[in-house]
C-alpha cells in the first residue's frame, strides 16, 4: 500500500509506533547512537565496546581504564584484566547519562562454563558501577546462555538481587531453563537464527512471518506469557527491519543504529503481531527442565549447538582483541613511568 506524501508527514514512522508497542533499546556501545534514537535501555557486549573503544572520540575512556588497572597493580595480565572490567562500566556509565532504563553488560564470555566465576565477575562489575555511584537496579548483567550460565544467574537473582540478561539463547530448551530459573531478561538471537539457515538449507529468503529467527522468539514469548513467566523477552540479533516489525508487542527489541535509522524513516503501519492474549490462547504444553533434559533438549536443536558455541567463540575472540589494545597502553604507561 502506498502511502500519499502529506499522509505519510502525519503517519509516525515505524520506530515511533514500535515504541508505543515495545521497549525499543539500543543494541550500541556509541553515545552518538543513543542521543539520536532516545531508546529506554541499551545493551553493550565485547564486540560493541571493541568498535567503540576503537574510536578516537572514546580515547579517554580506554586511558581512565588503564589508568585504573594500573593503580591496583599486581601483575600485567591482571592489570590488564581490571582495566578491561573497568572499560566496560566506564561504557555503561556514560551511557547511563543518556537514557532513563538500563544498560546491559557482558561477563567474559570465556567463563561461559564456569558458574563460579561468573558469579564473581558479575559481582565484582555490580561493585565497579557502585564505585562511580550507579546502583545494581540500573545494570543488567549480561551471561552466556550455557547451563552454567543460567544456573549463575539463578543464584545472581535470587542471593544478591543482581538482574540478569541471558544472551546467546537460540534454542527453545535455553529459553524455558531461563525462566525456570527466575532470570529478569532473556535476548533469543533472531538474524543468527536465520543465518543459520540460510547457510545450512535450500532456502536463501524468508517472509518475515516465516523466518526462522522470528518464529523462535514468538514461540518464546507465547511460553512465557500463557504460562505466566515474568522474565522479559528481548528479541536481539536483527538483520532487517522486516524481523523487527513481524515481532511488534514483543516485550522489549534491541536494536543497531542501522536499523534504528531505517526503522525512523518507514512510514509504514505497524500492528502488533505478538500479544498475551493470543499467547494465553495457544497451544503450548508446560515443561520442566533438570540439567540432563536441558542437555538432551538443547543437543537436539543442531542450529542452536552450533550457534551457541559459535557466538561463545566470537564474543571470547573480540575480548581477547580488547586485551591486547588495553595490554599496548598498560606497557607503554609502564615505560612511561
Amino acid at each position: 500500500m502506498s502511502v500519499s506524501p502529506v499522509k505519510r508527514q502525519k503517519m509516525e514512522s515505524a520506530l515511533d509506533q514500535l515504541k508505543h508497542h515495545t521497549t525499543v533499546v539500543a543494541d550500541t556501545g556509541d553515545f552518538n547512537a543513543i542521543d539520536e534514537y532516545k531508546p529506554l535501555d541499551a545493551t553493550t557486549n565485547p564486540s560493541l565496546i571493541l568498535a567503540a573503544a576503537q574510536m578516537p572520540a572514546y580515547q579517554k575512556l580506554v586511558d581512565d581504564a588503564v589508568a585504573y588497572g594500573k593503580k591496583l597493580g599486581g601483575s600485567e595480565e591482571e592489570q590488564i584484566k581490571n582495566a578491561s572490567d573497568k572499560l566496560f562500566v566506564l561504557f555503561g556509565a556514560e551511557i547511563l547519562k543518556r537514557i532513563p532504563g538500563r544498560v546491559s553488560t557482558e561477563v567474559d564470555a570465556r567463563l561461559s562454563f564456569d558458574k563460579e566465576g561468573m558469579i564473581q565477575r558479575a559481582r565484582r562489575l555490580i561493585d565497579l558501577y557502585k564505585e562511580v555511584g550507579v546502583g545494581k537496579d540500573r545494570i543488567l548483567i549480561k551471561l552466556s546462555s550455557t547451563w552454567e550460565g543460567i544456573q549463575a544467574g539463578r543464584v545472581l537473582e535470587a542471593e544478591h538481587g543482581i538482574h540478569c540478561n541471558m544472551t546467546l539463547l537460540f534454542s527453545f530448551a535455553q529459553a524455558v531453563a531461563c525462566a525456570e530459573a527466575g532470570v529478569t531478561l532473556i535476548s533469543p538471537f533472531v538474524g543468527r537464527i536465520l543465518d543459520w539457515y540460510v547457510a545450512n538449507g535450500d532456502k536463501k529468503t524468508y517472509e518475515p512471518s516465516e523466518d526462522p529467527g522470528v518464529k523462535s522468539v514468538t514461540k518464546i514469548y507465547n511460553y512465557y506469557k500463557k504460562f505466566g513467566y515474568k522474565t522479559i523477552v528481548m528479541g536481539a540479533s536483527f538483520r532487517n527491519t522486516g524481523q523487527i516489525k513481524a515481532l511488534t508487542g514483543c516485550d522489549y527489541l534491541t536494536i543497531s543504529p542501522k536499523l534504528l535509522a531505517e526503522l525512523s524513516k518507514e512510514h509504514v503501519k505497524l500492528t502488533p503481531t505478538l500479544s498475551v492474549k493470543e499467547a494465553q490462547a495457544c497451544n503450548l504444553e508446560k515443561i520442566h527442565l533438570d540439567e540432563k533434559a536441558f542437555r538432551w533438549h538443547h543437543n537436539e536443536d543442531q542450529m542452536a549447538v552450533e550457534k551457541l558455541s559459535d557466538g561463545i567463540r566470537r564474543f571470547a575472540a573480540d575480548a581477547v582483541k580488547l586485551e591486547r589494545m588495553l595490554k599496548v597502553d598498560v606497557v607503554s604507561r609502564s615505560s612511561h613511568v
